[in-house]
């Protein structure tokens, strides 16, 4: 593994960007109440990080002799280590809805939050305005759903909650202003959860 600064047993070192993906790995942190240090990744990749992910993505999170590198397996890693607070429900039935609505949040709402984030070089005017379009109009649509439950379709704060803040704090960077008549669920949603002290220490110096 490559060279990193001592870790205990409970310490993490997070390789990240400003990115979506790297929120929810801070956030997921910050949740569980783990002692970690975020290392910020430029364009230009360190060839050190190569060891640590073929892919060069980020985030990757490492603690002691592990190295992960994909948001969901990093979640279920320290779902499973570190069990409180809970982020997903005890049945397994249960467990697999939250899979379900979480692999959906993420290929219907946080595709599109790539495309329109993406790096300038690569961006697509005519992809972008689909996504925004797109995105849109399906926040309106399932805006009344944030009203029923105080977290997202749950009692409780959990994983579909860590995956959708850190896409909603973006929606302006996005381009993306939504009729407050219509979606005052959502905003009163929004409002609650990023005055949660996790996700205030989850935001980076340029969120």
């Amino acid at each position: 593994m490559a060279n990193l600064p001592h870790l205990s047993l409970t310490q993490f070192v997070l390789y990240a960007d400003h990115g979506i993906n790297s929120h929810i790995v801070r956030l997921l942190l910050e949740e569980k109440h783990l002692n970690y240090e975020t290392v910020f990744i430029g364009e230009e990749r360190p060839e050190e990080l190569i060891e640590l992910n073929p892919y060069h993505t980020l985030p990757i999170l490492v603690n002691r002799d592990i190295s992960l590198y994909e948001h969901n397996v990093i979640f279920e890693y320290l779902e499973e280590r570190h069990q409180v607070p809970r982020l997903m429900p005890d049945a397994p039935s249960e467990r697999a809805k939250v899979r379900q609505l979480a692999w959906r949040l993420q290929k219907d709402w946080l595709k599109h939050g790539y495309t329109l984030l993406t790096h300038s070089d690569s961006f697509d005017i005519q992809a972008a305005a689909a996504a925004r379009k797109s995105l849109s109009d399906s926040l309106v649509t399932i805006a009344p759903l944030f009203g029923h439950k105080p977290y997202f379709m749950s009692d409780t704060f959990g994983w579909c909650d860590v995956l959708l803040l850190p896409l909603l704090w973006r929606l302006p960077k996005m381009g993306i202003e939504l009729p407050t008549h219509l979606i005052r669920p959502l905003i009163e949603y929004q409002e609650r959860q990023f005055s949660r002290p996790s996700f205030i220490n989850s935001i980076s110096f340029k969120e």
